[in-house]
């Protein structure tokens, strides 16, 4: 992701790139059950797992407290009234005009998207004529010239080529705010009295006021029954309040399995359920393999239907447990087709038992 130039003050607008078009982990629509022949079947998990992790990086899983952090840019301008008075940051004059901004998003795209069948078509050349065009006249706004690169990216077709404005990325000191974007309603933070919408400032006394969502999930994540302590802030102009929090198991298994005797036949059926890639799917995958292959299963149907997505690692790993050794897990690559990235298993399968 490149940034675009812009205020000294506010922070600069950016693009970002498509990934790659696939399902992330949000609630959308649920995709129709396909069959794909195993191992696709995995393969197409694992990407989509991958391209999850492109849309969400804040999800917490395992011994934590409860809560999902998402870093938030600090807003360019913050009134808080305390006394009737209020305190507005002053905004200084633009540094680069607003043709040169759209510009700079034009040359973005040109240098780096990378069209795909679902897209719109697109080349070299008709992606110059659409900057001849909206360069045509005198771009006299802000306001304009994003609303300009809002409707240059759209003519893409692709939902992952967008357009970031200045209150959604961090300000020229890198500065991110880490707010509270869900809750467990039974879980210990709510019970401490966290609530959505609540600024995370502290964990055990270190400032995580500019630091990445990923970085405080791990310093809130330790051992269950173990205490943290967090600061956080209610509200934009709220009180400041630490409290102490008792971690606790929040990582739910995705795993759900049965073991089916086949009529007319003396062979079983070991059936599994797969609904997210979380941080225990590998581990409690392996244990339902064992448990059904000792029950006596002869051989397995791992149902990968309406799964959620999830952590990228969580679905390689999966996938690697039933492809042969060499086998290609997933793979990224680019408009420069010399650079790719792939993932191989590095070993044979968890076991031979036939699997569908």
């Amino acid at each position: 992701m490149r940034p675009l130039s812009y205020l000294p003050l506010a922070p600069a607008p950016q693009l970002r790139a498509n990934p790659g078009p696939g399902p992330g982990p949000g609630r959308g629509p649920r995709p129709q059950p396909c069959g794909l022949p195993f191992p696709d079947a995995l393969r197409a998990a694992a990407a989509a797992a991958a391209a999850a992790a492109a849309v969400s990086l804040s999800l917490i899983s395992g011994n934590a407290v409860g809560a999902v952090f998402a870093a938030s840019a600090a807003q360019p301008t913050e009134v808080c009234r305390n006394g009737g008075a209020a305190m507005v940051e002053e905004v200084r004059a633009e540094a680069v005009t607003n043709e040169q901004l759209v510009e700079e998003a034009w040359e973005v795209v040109n240098e780096s998207f990378l069209p795909d069948a679902a897209s719109r078509p697109w080349s070299p050349e008709m992606w110059m004529q659409r900057k001849q065009d909206v360069l045509q006249g005198t771009i006299k706004s802000r306001a304009r010239a994003h609303d300009i690169i809002q409707k240059m990216l759209a003519s893409l077709g692709d939902p992952y080529t967008r357009f970031l404005s200045p209150s959604e990325i961090p300000d020229d000191n890198g500065s991110f705010k880490l707010m509270v974007l869900g809750l467990l309603l039974d879980g210990p933070a709510y019970s401490a009295g966290v609530r959505q919408g609540d600024e995370l400032l502290s964990v055990n006394g270190v400032d995580v006021r500019g630091k990445f969502a990923f970085d405080a999930s791990s310093m809130l994540q330790g051992p269950k029954e173990t205490f943290v302590t967090i600061k956080v802030k209610h509200g934009d102009c709220g009180p400041v309040e630490s409290m102490k929090v008792q971690r606790q198991l929040v990582a739910r298994t995705p795993v759900f399995y049965r073991l089916e005797k086949r009529e007319n036949d003396d062979s079983s059926v070991g059936y599994i359920h797969i609904t997210e890639f979380n941080a225990v799917a590998k581990k409690d995958l392996v244990s339902a393999l064992k448990r059904l292959q000792n029950s006596g299963a002869s051989y397995f149907v791992l149902d990968l239907r309406d799964n959620l997505g999830g952590l990228v690692q969580a679905g390689i790993e999966i996938a690697k447990l039933f492809l042969n050794k060499g086998d290609t897990v997933i793979y990224t690559a680019g408009r420069d087709h010399l650079v790719q990235n792939t993932i191989v298993a590095e070993s044979g399968p968890m076991n031979d038992t036939p699997l569908m």
